[in-house]
């Protein structure tokens, strides 16, 4: 079997290309004390307002466990808490004060690392 052809993997390519744009937004985070995922969150509830966990997780195209841990985090910060939900099986998160603070004065940075990409590869469409 010839497996030359494994070289060319658009998988591999997408994933490498992932990771460095990753590592862009992670260090203009940086200085903000945000890493990626993080300021993602952050942002989805600006927009988004009180939201429960799955519905956000499926809109970050985040596994459930890993919104989980990331919010506990953001919590830890006073970033992120508990809204009140109709549901007491529902976990619903929304945005502090603190939290729309640090994502407001992450922006820029946000906005920078995005420029730098856009100036690199065409903007990707989003739903």
């Amino acid at each position: 079997m010839d497996f030359s052809a494994t070289k060319d993997c658009h998988c591999l390519a997408a994933r490498r290309r992932a990771r460095e744009i990753t590592r862009l937004y992670e260090e203009k985070l940086r200085p903000h004390g945000l890493r990626a995922t993080q300021f993602s969150v952050l942002a989805a509830l600006a927009l988004k307002g009180p939201t429960p966990l799955g519905e956000l997780a499926d809109v970050l195209g985040l596994e459930r466990t890993t919104l989980t841990r990331s919010a506990n985090r953001l919590g830890d910060e006073g970033w992120v808490a508990d809204a009140e939900s109709e549901d007491a099986r529902e976990r619903r998160l929304r945005l502090t004060p603190a939290g729309r603070e640090k994502v407001e004065s992450a922006y820029p940075a946000w906005k920078e690392a995005q420029d730098e990409v856009d100036r690199q590869v065409e903007p990707l469409e989003t739903e």
